[in-house]
């Protein structure tokens, strides 16, 4: 069973990301502040949930949530300033946009630079012990596998639509036959070492 807050006296911003170990498309992570007596027995971390379960609940959220909000960093910024600091930097940017500003921050995982003006809790596992991180979990994923699907039209041979851009031997199979496009990470080990490009 989820808990629903930290401290019951805050409006609690839950915050998570999604795409971090892919090797195409941007990483995308949410913020989201769900009102007081929210329930869902459906809501989970999305990890743990089946695609249609996570666009119902991402619908849910998006109705019911007191305020949310979701930030793309692409890939040529991941390249730059490296995956940890741009899933940070989506993080803030998603923070940025909530309207009312939560009082505190419930941040997934165990890295994250403080937010100006907001203290935060960094919970290893938070999308599967707090309701807000869970919401913020399943937004990030969605709206993520909705963009990396469009994109993938324009590229088919990548089976983006399927594997959303994470490593599966097909997606690196694919790369090392057609080579990169503008939506692959350059920082990252785009080919299984053991596929010979040559």
């Amino acid at each position: 069973m989820l808990k629903p807050y930290l401290q019951s006296d805050l409006a609690e911003a839950g915050c998570d990301e999604a795409g971090r170990g892919c090797l195409a498309g941007p990483v995308v992570a949410a913020a989201v502040i769900l009102p007081p007596g929210f329930s869902n027995e459906l809501l989970n971390d999305s990890k743990q949930l089946s695609e249609r379960q996570r666009n119902n609940l991402r619908h849910i959220i998006e109705q019911e949530a007191t305020a949310w909000a979701v930030a793309f960093v692409t890939p040529e910024e991941i390249d730059k300033i490296n995956i940890l600091q741009a899933s940070i930097l989506a993080m803030h940017n998603a923070i940025s946009q909530l309207s009312p500003k939560p009082d505190f921050l419930l941040i997934d995982g165990n890295r994250f630079n403080p937010y100006p003006g907001i203290p935060h809790k960094c919970i290893v596992k938070g999308d599967a012990t707090y309701m807000s991180i869970a919401a913020a979990s399943i937004l990030a994923k969605t709206h993520r596998d909705e963009y990396m699907s469009a994109i993938a039209k324009e590229y088919p041979q990548y089976g983006w639509e399927r594997n959303k851009g994470y490593p599966t031997r097909d997606h690196r199979a694919a790369i090392a036959a057609h080579g990169t496009t503008p939506h692959h990470r350059l920082s990252f080990r785009l080919l299984d070492p053991q596929l010979s490009l040559f």
